[in-house]
């Protein structure tokens, strides 16, 4: 590859040496700011434990990885409370939120044992479960799980879904949830 073909140099950037990349805490300290400032989409997964108790968490590393097959991926800590029921599971749904949504996303961060509590999810396919009002769901079965240090990359092939009405993307910037121009 010729020197022309490579994209320009961020002239703002501080230079990075090899061995500042030792995982020290000030390394660790940018990588967290860094990712504190990129703007993520915000889902929910939703699972069965294998006695078929309802499991979720919320998510920001959601990602389309190929529209054929129909895949998706997401990453998780092995150490999340749900991690057990995502490690065993067949079965997953997706849910992609809205503005409106702000609430169940918070519910769904908080304490594992209320993430349940209440009207807002629904048995669906597979008897999984379901968030209501959501802007689309999707049911997937899981056909990779990669261990990644600590944390897991999950591959999901979907299989099925639905739409609900259509809303302004549900953001998680700076460890708060927003709307496009303004907070949710």
């Amino acid at each position: 590859m010729n020197d022309s073909a490579l994209p320009p140099t961020q002239t703002n950037a501080s230079p990075v040496a090899s061995d500042d990349l030792a995982g020290t805490p000030r390394d660790l300290a940018a990588f967290k700011h860094a990712f504190r400032r990129h703007a993520a989409g915000v889902a929910i997964v939703t699972a069965l434990q294998s006695d078929g108790t309802p499991v979720g968490f919320t998510a920001t590393s959601l990602a389309s990885l190929s529209a054929v097959p129909p895949l998706a991926t997401f990453n998780m800590a092995r150490t999340a409370s749900a991690w057990p029921a995502i490690a065993e599971t067949e079965r997953v749904v997706i849910h992609i939120l809205g503005a409106r949504n702000r609430a169940v996303a918070e519910k769904m961060s908080g304490e594992q044992s209320q993430r349940f509590v209440g009207d807002h999810w629904y048995p669906g396919p597979h008897g999984l479960p379901v968030i209501r009002d959501v802007t689309s769901w999707m049911v997937g079965r899981i056909t990779v799980r990669a261990n990644v240090h600590s944390s897991a990359v999950v591959i999901v092939q979907i299989e099925e879904g639905g739409m609900g009405e259509d809303d302004v993307p549900l953001l998680y910037h700076e460890r708060t949830y927003l709307t496009l121009g303004n907070p949710a």
